[in-house]
Order: C-alpha cells, then sequence, then structure tokens
C-alpha cells in the first residue's frame, strides 16, 4: 500500500481530534449516501452536530459509545443539515468503517495527540 500526499508536522498540530460521546443517532434518509445525523458530547466544547457515513452500525450501538472526531473543521453543508465535526475510523476494503473507540475512562473534550 502506498502512501499518500505528505504533511508537515505543522500541519498536523493545526487538527484538533478530540474524544467525544454519540447522544443520539437517527437515520438521515436526505443524504446522498447512506449516513445518520449523530449529535456528540464533546463534555467543554459542548454537543456537536455530525452526518456520518456509519450505517454498518446500528442507531443503538453508537448512543453512548466513545469516538475520535475532528473538532476544528469550518461546518459543512449536508442536505439540509450542518455537519460540525469528523468522527474517525478505519475503512475496510469493502468500505465497512470501524470507528476509533478510546479507552473508556478518557474524559469526553479530551485532545487526541
Amino acid at each position: 500500500m502506498e502512501l499518500t500526499n505528505s504533511i508537515s508536522w505543522d500541519d498536523f498540530e493545526r487538527v484538533d481530534m478530540r474524544v467525544g460521546r454519540i447522544v443520539s443517532a437517527h437515520p438521515f434518509p436526505e443524504a446522498h449516501k447512506p449516513a445518520y445525523r449523530l449529535k456528540i458530547d464533546f463534555g467543554p466544547l459542548g454537543v456537536k452536530k455530525c452526518s456520518a457515513q456509519v450505517t454498518n452500525y446500528a442507531p443503538e450501538e453508537l448512543q453512548g459509545r466513545q469516538v475520535v472526531a475532528v473538532v476544528n473543521f469550518s461546518p459543512k453543508q449536508i442536505g439540509p443539515a450542518i455537519s460540525e465535526v469528523l468522527i474517525l475510523g478505519g475503512i475496510d476494503e469493502d468500505g465497512t468503517v470501524c470507528l476509533l473507540r478510546p479507552d473508556p475512562d478518557c474524559d469526553l473534550g479530551s485532545k487526541v495527540a
């Protein structure tokens, strides 16, 4: 597998990744690709909205789950919704998403480095 597009250390340091907990997950039928509308609690950063193509999980599997997300992207309009953060996961060859999961005792809003 070949790596793509190197970035500098300074570029990486500008990416703000934080620990959050999904508080709600609902189908998003207006999205072009199957997705959920999520609300994620980042503790001191507040609750943020996210549109995520993670439909290989059931909504009830997502609710209460801790995730890692990039929180400093500009908000993105996705259909009638605004997505404020990007949750992170590995993507298998068949497109299945495997969400990153921090240790369960990690504080909400913790910076990922």
